[in-house]
C-alpha cells in the first residue's frame, strides 16, 4: 500500500513539472549493469553455467526528463528511462539425452552428441526518478557543468524460460566404459518475477553544450544503486544486483 501511495505522489509531482518545465530532454544511454553477487547470485549461476556473458546485458536505454528550475544553480529533474534485455544461451558442459522418456543432462565431455540445453534469461527495469541537479557556474556560461543525485522508484522484472537442469536431483547412469556417471534431470521451466517495484538511488555528473538558442547537447555519466530482493519465483537467491553505470547523450530543449 505504501508503494502505491508513493507512486501516486510521484505522479502528482510530475504534473506541474510537465506543465512548466524549463528543460525537456530526450536521451539515449548505454547501460552497463554491475551483475555482482556471491554463490547464490542468479547472475553468477547463469554466467557460470550458461554461454551467457555479462556483456550480453550491456545495451542501450532510452529516457525522457523534465527539468524545473528552482533558482540560478539548483533544479529538480523528473526522469523516466527504459532498459530491457532478453538473451538465450545454452549450458556449456552438458548435453541433452532422452532416457526412458525422460530428459537428462549428461556430461558433454563424455557425451558430446546430444542436443543443446537452452533457455532465455530476461531482465528489464524502468526507473522513475526525482533528482536534485546543481549547476555550480550557473547556466549563462559557454559550457554548463553540473552534478547531482536523487531517489527513484524502479519497476523491474526477471524471467527464465526454457530447459533447466535440476542439480538438486542427481541420478546415476551405469556406463559400460565409464562406470557410474552422475546425470541430472532436465525440465521445461518458466520462472518470473514481474512488475516488481523497489526503491533505488542515483548520482550523475555531466556538461551541457549549446547548439543553438534553445538547444543544448547533454553529455553525462550516471550511476544507479539498486539491489532488490526476490520474493516469488526466485526466492532463496540473494538480492539481485541491478546497479550499474550509464554513459548518456541527450538533446535539451529550453523553454
Amino acid at each position: 500500500m505504501n508503494k502505491k501511495l508513493v507512486i501516486v505522489l510521484i505522479g502528482l509531482m510530475l504534473l506541474p513539472a510537465a506543465a512548466s518545465a524549463d528543460i525537456f530532454t530526450f536521451r539515449y544511454g548505454y547501460f552497463v549493469p554491475r551483475t555482482s553477487g556471491g554463490e547464490d547470485s542468479l547472475w553468477k549461476i547463469e554466467f557460470d553455467n550458461m554461454t551467457l556473458k555479462k556483456s550480453d546485458y550491456q545495451t542501450g536505454m532510452l529516457g525522457l526528463a523534465y527539468e524545473l528550475f528552482l533558482n540560478r544553480q539548483f533544479s529538480l529533474v523528473f526522469s523516466l528511462d527504459f532498459y530491457s534485455r532478453d538473451k538465450a544461451g545454452y549450458y556449456k558442459d552438458w548435453s541433452l539425452y532422452t532416457i526412458e522418456d525422460m530428459d537428462f543432462a549428461l556430461p558433454a565431455e563424455y557425451y558430446p552428441y546430444g542436443d543443446l540445453i537452452l533457455h532465455s534469461f530476461s531482465v528489464s527495469q524502468t526507473p522513475l526518478q526525482v533528482s536534485l541537479k546543481v549547476t555550480p557556474l550557473g547556466r549563462q556560461v559557454r559550457f554548463v557543468p553540473y552534478f547531482g543525485g536523487g531517489l527513484g522508484i524502479y519497476f523491474w522484472s526477471v524471467k527464465l524460460s526454457g530447459d533447466m537442469i535440476d542439480f538438486s536431483d542427481p541420478y546415476i547412469l551405469e556406463d559400460e566404459q565409464l562406470g557410474e556417471v552422475t546425470i541430472y534431470p532436465v525440465y521445461y521451466t518458466y520462472a518470473s518475477e514481474s512488475k516488481r517495484v523497489s526503491f533505488g538511488s542515483n548520482v550523475f555528473a555531466g556538461v551541457m553544450i549549446p547548439l543553438g538558442r534553445q538547444v543544448t547537447l547533454d553529455l553525462n555519466f550516471r550511476y544507479q544503486f539498486l539491489k532488490p530482493a526476490f520474493r516469488d519465483a526466485f526466492e532463496g537467491f540473494e538480492n539481485f544486483d541491478l546497479s550499474g553505470y550509464a554513459l548518456v547523450a541527450g538533446i535539451n530543449y529550453w523553454f
